[in-house]
Parts: C-alpha cells; sequence; structure tokens
C-alpha cells in the first residue's frame, strides 16, 4: 500500500478512506495498535497472515502481542466508503478530527494529521533517507 491521504473523522469518528486503499484493504478489515502512536490497518488476508505468524511463537511470545489483539477491532465499510473506528483506538493514536492515511507496504497507518507533519519532517529529510539505505543496505 502506498500513498498519503487527508481526511476528517466525522462526529461518529468514521473516517473516509480513499478508493486506493479501499481497493487493498477490501470491504473488511482490521485496526490495531502500532508501534508509534498511530493506527494500522491491515487487509483480512494481511491480518490473517499476520495472526498465523504470531500463532507459530511459543507461547511466552504470543502473550507478548496480546495488546494488538485485545485492542483489534474488525471494520467494515459503509456504502460511502466510510468505516467506523473504535473510540478506544482513536483515544490510542490521539485522533480527533483530521487524519492522515498513509500506505505503509502491506499496512495502512492512520495519524493525527499534526503527529504525521513532525514525523514525516524528520523522516523524510534527505539525510535520514540515505542512512535508512544505506542501514539497510541499499
Amino acid at each position: 500500500m502506498t500513498g498519503e491521504y487527508q481526511h476528517s473523522l466525522d462526529s461518529k469518528g468514521r473516517i473516509f478512506i480513499p478508493a486506493k486503499l479501499r481497493d487493498e484493504l477490501g470491504e473488511i478489515f482490521y485496526v490495531t495498535l502500532s508501534m508509534d502512536r498511530c493506527l494500522s490497518v491491515y487487509s483480512a488476508e494481511n491480518w490473517r497472515i499476520f495472526s498465523d505468524k504470531v500463532s507459530a511463537m511459543p507461547y511466552v511470545k504470543q502473550r507478548k502481542m496480546r495488546p494488538l489483539f485485545a485492542h483489534a477491532a474488525r471494520c467494515e465499510l459503509d456504502s460511502q466508503g466510510r468505516a467506523l473506528i473504535p473510540q478506544n483506538l482513536r483515544d490510542y493514536a490521539g485522533l480527533v478530527k483530521n487524519v492522515t492515511v498513509i500506505g505503509c507496504n502491506n499496512h495502512a497507518e492512520l495519524w493525527d494529521s499534526e503527529a504525521w507533519e513532525s514525523v514525516y519532517a524528520e523522516e523524510t529529510s534527505p539525510e535520514n533517507i540515505a542512512a535508512v539505505m544505506e542501514e539497510l543496505e541499499f
């Protein structure tokens, strides 16, 4: 998944999912916590792959993933391409009104737009991109 999109939560906590990402996420997808102060959004297929990887871990390691499953929400698109993001997840990511939706390879992320601006500024400097490319041996 790729791209960056600006949207707003409505008064009920719904967000419009961009058409390009709707095609990749499908009608049913999963939203959960991220390592950053944002939310990760997985298609049903990618959620199954993620879940299978966790299932293959020893139980002691599986327990470490408990928060991601405990807070995961199965979301469905309404007829207007919107999905309801549960309040507990919106609180975790600080999503109040303006939301930036970004594609992030095998999932999407939902960011408070102001928080995303500072992450974007840091991560997209030429120096940081060069350092990451070197670190990953590209």
